[in-house]
């Protein structure tokens, strides 16, 4: 094949939207692509897939390319990705997927199926191993959307639709952020790029190596009352999954330089959905030694079923975790995310906190019931004050169940020290394949 065609074929393919997008997302002059003329049918395979650097960091990705067929799947479009899935594993490099698809040439039949299960195969391999983002920006239908949802963290354009059905039913950017499957929702393709950038920021690139540190920042100066805006590093910060189980908040940051992960639980009950996003998010920092920093304002769960999904996340997490107990700590929700029940390496608690058994009202009921013996309307002025005398932070540091007693303006310097000091932590776990819970 002549030069002159070759250059041909490279302007043919560099004028696409996918070689564009992807190109955005990687470091000027670091794109290295794979597979370049690759064909499928009589023309260029529906994706542009390479590797690259993303601030510095190294990086796979590929783009479906919705101006080649529509950026259907195809074997072809399959082999590459599969190829990209298999270069990360070796290389323990991340993988950022931008999906735009009509779906998949059906009249490949049996060699279409076959290739799709060996791309979702691809990244089953990798989950857990190195991290995986998926950028929706167009259609993604079908298997694509099964592909797409199996990284973890989706990234959503307004404009995209995402579904497992071929119709689309259900498949906005608002159905999907509601129902957690996408972590972020933005408004367009290069908000969603610098959003895929920005994340990448937060992870390291595999399960071995560290996040990538930075210097440490003091807190913004906020009128925010959340207590982790107060702490934080001053520029960082990134709340994922906002629209889903919004009685919690899950967000990457940094403290003291350091990459941790945070969960806020605020609530008199936690809801299914709440509870379900805590549990995936500890599993996956504890996947990539990320630690994890609980804030526990919560009287329990309003389910068994998602209260026990979250007990075994932290239980079997053997990540740094450090809890703060900011409100009340009641019931299962101090046994499952800050107590013994969570493992924690750390628990402190602010000055005002509660430690109970169970609410306060009943706690008083049960344990000074000549006290309640006074008209309804009192009972709980009562019950508050048999809590801050029998319930205390000052009462559960005297019988060893929290560490410390941290007042709020001291309360980030702890962290960060226990954070240094917990920077060796080594856990040994049991022989098996994982958990079932």
């Amino acid at each position: 094949m002549s030069i002159e065609k070759i250059n041909q074929a490279k302007a043919e393919i560099a004028s696409t939207s996918a070689y564009k997008t992807i190109m955005e997302f990687f470091d000027e002059n670091s794109f290295c692509e794979i597979d370049a003329f690759a064909k499928s049918g009589e023309g260029f395979a529906e994706v542009v897939a390479g590797f690259g650097t993303v601030e510095g960091m190294p990086a796979y990705a590929f783009a479906q390319n919705s101006d080649i067929c529509g950026g259907a799947m195809s074997k072809a479009q399959a082999a590459k990705l599969k190829k990209v899935y298999d270069l990360a594993l070796k290389t323990g490099v991340p993988v950022v997927g931008f999906y735009d698809s009509i779906g998949g040439r059906l009249s490949q039949g049996t060699e279409l199926l076959a290739g799709c299960g060996e791309v979702l195969n691809g990244a089953a391999s990798l989950s857990g191993v190195v991290p995986q983002i998926s950028v929706v920006l167009g259609t993604c239908l079908g298997t694509n959307a099964l592909n797409a949802v199996s990284a973890d963290f989706v990234i959503m354009s307004e404009k995209a639709q995402l579904s497992l059905a071929v119709t689309g039913e259900n498949a906005d950017s608002k159905y999907n952020a509601e129902h957690g499957v996408s972590a972020i929702t933005v408004k367009d393709t290069n908000e969603a790029i610098a959003k895929a950038k920005e994340l990448m920021l937060y992870l390291p690139s595999n399960n071995l190596n560290m996040a990538p540190q930075s210097f440490e920042e003091a807190p913004a100066d906020t009128d925010n009352d959340c207590i982790v805006c107060s702490i934080i590093d001053g520029g960082s910060g990134m709340k994922l999954f906002a629209d889903y189980g919004k009685d919690a908040c899950i967000c990457f940051a940094r403290l003291g330089g350091q990459v941790v992960g945070t969960v806020c639980a605020d609530g008199y009950k936690l809801s299914c959905s709440a509870t379900a996003k805590i549990a995936k998010f500890v599993r996956f920092c504890d996947a990539f030694s990320l630690p994890v920093i609980s804030f526990v304002n919560c009287g329990g769960f309003e389910s068994i079923k998602s209260a026990a999904k979250a007990a075994s996340a932290y239980a079997e997490a053997t990540t740094v975790k450090i809890s703060v107990i900011t409100g009340k700590a009641v019931g299962s929700a101090y046994i499952s995310m800050a107590g013994t029940g969570a493992n924690a390496d750390v628990v402190y608690a602010l000055p005002d906190a509660v430690i109970s058994p169970v609410n306060v009202e009943a706690a008083a009921f049960i344990l000074a019931p000549e006290k309640m013996q006074v008209p309804v309307v009192q009972q709980q002025d009562v019950a508050n004050k048999f809590a801050e005398e029998n319930l205390s932070a000052f009462n559960a540091a005297q019988n060893g169940y929290i560490d410390g007693i941290v007042e709020e303006a001291q309360l980030r310097q702890t962290l960060i020290s226990a954070l240094d000091m917990l920077s060796g932590k080594r856990v040994s776990t049991l022989a098996k394949k994982h958990s079932t819970i």
